[in-house]
């Protein structure tokens, strides 16, 4: 049974975009809000004393409100919560939350699942930011943006994609419908690999994207490709391959030794499937012509972060593209999640079952 004047964290809104949707429980209840994200509890380099201000900060908490896998709860951090309990999280999985644990105490997981636009074509916010980011990275947007505010002006040239060779490492959800809208608007071929990926699932997924299996010049739409050609022939490498303990670190400077100097390495998935100072030593030698990031291996990127330097594409750098894991931070999805979060709360308050959980 919930406490009669509860105690709430609001975790990771980096944005504060929850306090028009929280505001309604202010009068009864306690919110404290926490835009800044501590260091994950189960990080393999995240000393005691860390981990102790984590379990200070969310002790004296009923209800906490976290942002999908900003802040991971092991069971480790979940048993030192005793007076935890309801969790509000997003999305349909959390590989950061421990549900064992939860499950084991008996602590309910609120969920709020985005309802994506579902009228011809449209795109999820992600894939977006994905088509975005390759094109910026490409085009040399952001250099160009700095240097004519810096009153520079035509300091390099840029790349066309038309007709080139896209590398989609995970043919999934994500990269498939990426892949379609560079195959469709830019003629880009399209090669694929995964460790299961078969022409066969790369027919599939042409299929469920609405193209034909077969070019008008008899090429596979979607072709399945060794791992070694991918990285090899590609012009653009972009990843979307789930987060394990199988895919961590997963690509390295074997496969990024293979790409060609003109050719861009993207990443939107998760930092840690690449060797990061593998990638960093290709980016410092200028090995290929560009690396775009929205993801990191410690997030919020630390200030020291070598990915920081100002400097890229200079002294025969490669050209280096950051944004900050914003390929899902769009205005109607966070303004959705919180408004579900509001409507979970006051439903388990008020003793009513959860629409959407996870434990």
């Amino acid at each position: 049974m919930a406490a009669k004047r509860l105690k709430i964290a609001v975790l990771d809104d980096y944005q504060r975009a929850s306090e028009p949707y929280l505001a309604k429980f202010k009068d009864d209840h306690e919110i404290v809000y926490f835009p800044d994200t501590l260091p994950p509890y189960n990080g393999a380099d995240t000393p005691q004393s860390v981990k102790d201000a984590l379990v200070k900060r969310l002790e004296p908490f009923n209800v906490i409100s976290t942002v999908r896998e900003r802040t991971p709860f092991p069971a480790e951090l979940v048993n030192q919560l005793p007076n935890l309990q309801l969790l509000l999280t997003q999305g349909r999985r959390n590989l950061s939350l421990d549900l064992d644990a939860f499950k084991a105490r008996g602590i309910p997981i609120a969920t709020a699942i985005h309802n994506h636009a579902t009228v011809e074509n449209a795109v999820e916010s992600t894939v977006e930011h994905i088509v975005t980011m390759i094109l910026a990275l490409a085009r040399n947007i952001a250099d160009d943006d700095a240097g004519v505010k810096a009153g520079i002006w035509q300091s390099g040239l840029c790349t066309s994609l038309s007709g080139k060779t896209l590398g989609i490492v995970g043919l999934g959800r994500l990269g498939g419908a990426a892949a379609r809208i560079f195959h469709l608007g830019f003629g880009m071929k399209i090669i694929a690999w995964s460790q299961n990926l078969t022409q066969e699932k790369a027919d599939e997924q042409a299929a469920y994207f609405r193209l034909p299996a077969t070019t008008a010049d008899g090429e596979k739409t979607f072709k399945a490709v060794s791992r070694e050609e991918l990285f090899k022939t590609a012009d653009v490498v972009s990843l979307h391959v789930v987060l394990s303990d199988r895919t961590r670190g997963f690509v390295t400077s074997n496969d990024l030794d293979l790409m060609k100097p003109s050719s861009f390495f993207v990443n939107t998935s998760r930092g840690p499937l690449v060797v990061e100072q593998d990638l960093l030593n290709i980016a410092k030698a200028g090995k290929i012509r560009g690396v775009g990031l929205d993801v990191f291996w410690k997030e919020p990127l630390p200030p020291d972060s070598e990915w920081r330097n100002p400097n890229w594409g200079k002294d025969g750098t490669s050209h280096v593209l950051l944004t900050p894991h914003t390929g899902y931070v769009e205005e109607e999805a966070i303004a959705g999640f919180y408004e579900q979060a509001a409507k979970d709360l006051e439903a388990w308050i008020a003793g009513k079952e959860l629409s959407d959980r996870l434990a």
